[in-house]
């Protein structure tokens, strides 16, 4: 894989951060993730591929600990704000003095400086900060967050992982480590360039969910079916507008022009008439094979069912016989090869990992009876 070879050390941490490192995990790295005393389970649930250590970093020894993993690893990702690994005596002036080649990843919410750069927050608090919050939503509603995707997963979690990518790219021509600042505000807002970029543009003249691609068109909107389904439309372009207007039965002479926005309220609610007399699988007849740009809001449970993704292992199924996407890009000549065991139980793999990194065993031994770290091996059941 890509990625065969590339040591990672990952603080845990929520959302964006193990989102981070399974992405590197998925596509071939080795991942030891971090956990801290008392921890039951990964709550993002997203450890796919990952060896689980307990380790208390708020000891002395156990920063201590972690200075030699990360002596041997090639990159760290914390997900702490400012100051916090500082405080812990871990932070990167410390530990790339120990390995120059080290890779530091900070994800955070705000930033490594800044105002706000102590504060906590989450997903919509940072998208909101990035200008992208105020340009989603319904015409006279409220801003609403589309789930936490954006700002973390995207925005975060992704960015950061393309920024270690081209670190350790860098990293073959200079020989040196370097630190990545990585943040839910500026990566919401690097995602919306496009925004920035038109501001000036017919596309975004109108208040809020009165636009083009934000709801206000009836050719770029999703529409309810007679058993209470969706179907999403978007036709933007005129070929593909006209074989939507074909699709639903109307004529293009008897309608206003497409892109007449004082027509599209009206416009919206004749569609919406149309839509609500079938049912989501007779619209998916009529539409299938056709460049209308017509599509079925498909559930989580459909999803795995459908045809294309079926004919391109889109989805993956684990020993657990849990489904998930399968990791992307497809590269097709080191494609990603995703763990399909079960997540690492917390401590699961901690004195495997410490062997590894050429602790001795009565090292080891001493650690745990200090409760420096915390061992909780798997039993096997005969």
């Amino acid at each position: 894989m890509a990625l065969q070879g590339i040591s990672v050390v990952e603080l845990s941490g929520l959302a964006p951060g193990p989102f981070c490192a399974m992405v590197l995990a998925d596509f071939g790295a080795r991942v030891v993730r971090v956990d801290r005393p008392g921890s039951r389970y990964d709550v993002s649930r997203l450890g796919r591929g990952k060896r689980s250590l307990v380790l208390d970093l708020k000891q002395p020894r156990g920063a201590a600990v972690l200075r030699r993993l990360c002596e041997r690893s090639d990159v760290l990702l914390e997900p702490f704000r400012r100051g916090v690994m500082e405080k812990l005596q871990l932070g990167p002036e410390i530990l790339q003095r120990e390995n120059p080649r080290l890779i530091y990843a900070r994800l955070s919410g705000f930033g490594q400086s800044g105002s706000f750069s102590r504060l906590a927050g989450h997903d919509i608090n940072y998208l909101a900060l990035s200008g992208v919050l105020s340009k989603i939503g319904r015409s006279g509603e409220n801003p609403y967050a589309p789930l936490n995707l954006l700002a973390d997963f995207a925005g975060g979690g992704l960015m950061c992982a393309l920024g270690i990518i081209m670190a350790l790219f860098d990293r073959t021509r200079t020989g040196k480590g370097q630190v990545i600042d990585a943040n839910m505000v500026e990566g919401a807002a690097y995602l919306s360039s496009f925004l920035w970029k038109t501001q000036k543009s017919s596309l975004w003249e109108a208040p809020r969910g009165q636009n083009m691609l934000d709801g206000g068109a009836p050719f770029y909107t999703t529409y309810r079916t007679a058993d209470g389904e969706f179907m999403a439309v978007g036709a933007i372009e005129p070929q593909f507008y006209e074989l939507l207007i074909k699709g639903l039965g109307l004529k293009s002479d008897e309608l206003p022009n497409q892109m007449s926005m004082d027509d599209w309220p009206e416009m919206k609610k004749k569609f919406a008439d149309v839509f609500a007399k079938k049912t989501k699988a007779e619209w998916c007849q009529i539409f299938d094979g056709a460049d209308a740009c017509v599509t079925p809001v498909l559930t989580l449970e459909e999803v795995v069912h459908h045809d294309h993704h079926k004919e391109r292992g889109s989805f993956i199924t684990s020993e657990e016989q849990d489904v998930s996407p399968r990791p992307a890009p497809l590269l097709l000549n080191t494609p990603a090869i995703p763990s399909f065991k079960r997540d690492p139980f917390v401590g699961e793999h901690t004195e495997e990992i410490l062997e590894e990194f050429g602790f001795s065993r009565e090292e080891i031994y001493q650690l745990n009876s200090d409760k420096i770290i915390e061992s909780n091996k798997v039993k096997a059941s005969l």
